[in-house]
């Protein structure tokens, strides 16, 4: 078991490139295989592995959706320090050092490179129920997906056989998604803290079932993290396009777009029936700003309201907790 790195501990990075049978690894500090099976065997040695390095040992890694969720939970249990990081922005790092060739090997080591130069914060073992939830609202989203694309594909078609083999789906997906949604109302009513959170954002306009449990799930550090942060992450922090006395389009770019389509349904309600969001959509409409913009923006602002709410009621639970303990 290796301990955590502190900042007056050395640190020793090891980059993994993570595909779907093999995890290509690179280290500068200590000789690690270059290339191990992504599956329990593999992960085993590479654990060994890493158990003799004498300084603390930080994994990088890109996001690589399930195929590193293996990788990841494995690092958690031994306490290894791990950090899941954007593809886009490792990109941008190989290419700012004129790196432009790209295999599995070379992306390994850019990974170690990349953990060494740029300051990383360790990703925090997900809470077990969390990941239950997620692993249900994603199911929940693809079959709502596969439901949306059947009954477009309706629409095309004459033929009354294949009208009603799309009809029979649709009612089929009808089924499985609302025994989904039992088993999702089930599981958060069974969590006090996902309880009470969806409790606290129901009471907003416009924020129906569906876009609690996309938050819940999807978001988590809702509640936990400053304005700023919370829409960079969701990717909803308009970027400036500027020079000189060029002043161009604010724009965003990238964040969880699960989250932020929840959001821009959740917004077109509340932008009707929320008197503050209605109130601040159509002072952006009178400036002139497209549409669009004003959805944005509208977005922004609903997640924003969503996380303070949820910034207080994390407050008050502690003060409460700080209260019984003095008693």
């Amino acid at each position: 078991m290796i301990a955590q790195s502190t900042s007056a501990s050395p640190v020793c990075y090891v980059g993994a490139d993570i595909a779907k049978d093999t995890i290509e690894l690179s280290c500068l500090h200590f000789t690690v295989p270059p290339s191990i099976k992504n599956n329990p065997e593999g992960l085993g040695t590479l654990l060994k592995c890493l158990a003799k390095s004498k300084q603390n040992v930080h994994v990088i890694c890109e996001a690589t959706g399930p195929y590193g969720k293996a990788l990841v939970e494995a690092l958690h249990q031994a306490q290894i320090l791990v950090s899941v990081v954007n593809p886009r922005q490792v990109r941008d790092f190989a290419k700012c050092q004129n790196k432009l060739a790209k295999t599995d090997k070379i992306d390994a080591a850019l990974l170690a490179d990349y953990g060494r130069l740029m300051p990383q914060t360790p990703t925090p073992k997900p809470e077990p129920h969390l990941v239950v939830l997620d692993e249900l609202a994603k199911r929940r989203a693809q079959l709502v997906e596969v439901k949306a694309k059947e009954q477009t594909r309706l629409k095309t078609v004459t033929s009354p056989k294949i009208k009603k083999t799309i009809n029979d789906l649709v009612k089929y997906l009808d089924d499985l998604i609302d025994s989904l949604n039992s088993d999702i109302k089930d599981h958060i009513q069974a969590h006090p803290d996902l309880k009470k959170k969806a409790e606290v954002l129901s009471q907003v306009e416009g924020v129906g079932p569906a876009t609690t449990i996309t938050l819940l799930a999807s978001l988590p550090e809702l509640g936990k993290s400053d304005k700023n942060g919370i829409t960079a992450l969701v990717g909803l922090a308009p970027f400036n396009r500027d020079s000189g006395q060029f002043r161009g389009h604010r724009s965003i770019s990238g964040g969880r777009y699960e989250v932020r389509n929840a959001l821009y349904m959740a917004a077109l309600t509340t932008v009707r029936y929320n008197p503050i969001l209605k109130a601040f959509y159509q002072s952006l409409l009178l400036k002139g700003k497209a549409k669009k913009v004003a959805q944005v923006a509208a977005m922004r602002k609903l997640l924003v309201y969503l996380n303070s709410l949820l910034k207080n009621h994390y407050k008050e639970e502690a003060l409460r907790s700080a209260v019984l303990a003095v008693q």
